[in-house]
């Protein structure tokens, strides 16, 4: 193993993920329009994308940089008797899914993350998601997977390696919750 090597791949991937930008603006402001009309954003990934969902949820309801009014967001990767419960009853391909039909609202906006694209249970919240008529953006790697035909905006890291798609999910995190923050305070 090269570490270096792995510097110089992050790089070029960051570079080409520069090409997200306008995608990235789009969410912000279906998010920051979403969040003006009293509606909230829900979360969900499995494993590392599960952390990312919840860094997000945690971005919006505490704060990025500056002190401002809460924002409505929920991460459904977060109460495990909920997810466990679920799993048990309906299974886990059911488990955020379960949660968006208690919880969605129309005008609602689902942040999906999933960096094959193709988890079920993340699908499946999208696809419930759609039906409670709420946005979908998805979080994606390369090709988008199932999840992106799923999706009203589709951000595909451009990376066929997890971590590195997992490192452009968090710079995408990162601008958005810049984006949010900086809307709830101007």
């Amino acid at each position: 193993m090269n570490i270096a090597s792995l510097f110089e791949e992050h790089a070029a991937v960051m570079r080409e993920a520069a090409g997200l930008s306008p995608l990235l603006e789009e969410t912000a402001a279906a998010m920051q329009g979403c969040l003006a009309s009293g509606h909230k954003i829900l979360a969900c990934g499995n494993g590392g994308s599960a952390a990312s969902a919840q860094h997000f949820v945690a971005e919006l309801v505490c704060r990025f940089r500056d002190d401002r009014r809460a924002l409505a967001a929920v991460a459904l990767t977060s109460d495990t008797m909920t997810m466990t419960a679920i799993g048990n009853d309906y299974g886990y391909g059911r488990v955020f899914a379960r949660q968006v039909e208690a919880i969605a609202s129309p005008g609602d906006i689902l942040l999906a993350i999933s960096t094959s694209g193709n988890s079920p249970n993340v699908v499946a919240a999208a696809e419930t998601a759609r039906t409670c008529r709420c946005k979908v953006v998805a979080l994606t790697g390369m090709d988008g997977g199932a999840l992106a035909g799923l999706a009203d905006i589709a951000l595909k890291a451009p990376s066929k390696v997890v971590a590195r798609i997992q490192e452009v999910h968090d710079v995408c995190i990162h601008a958005l919750a810049e984006a949010l923050e900086a809307n709830a305070i101007g």
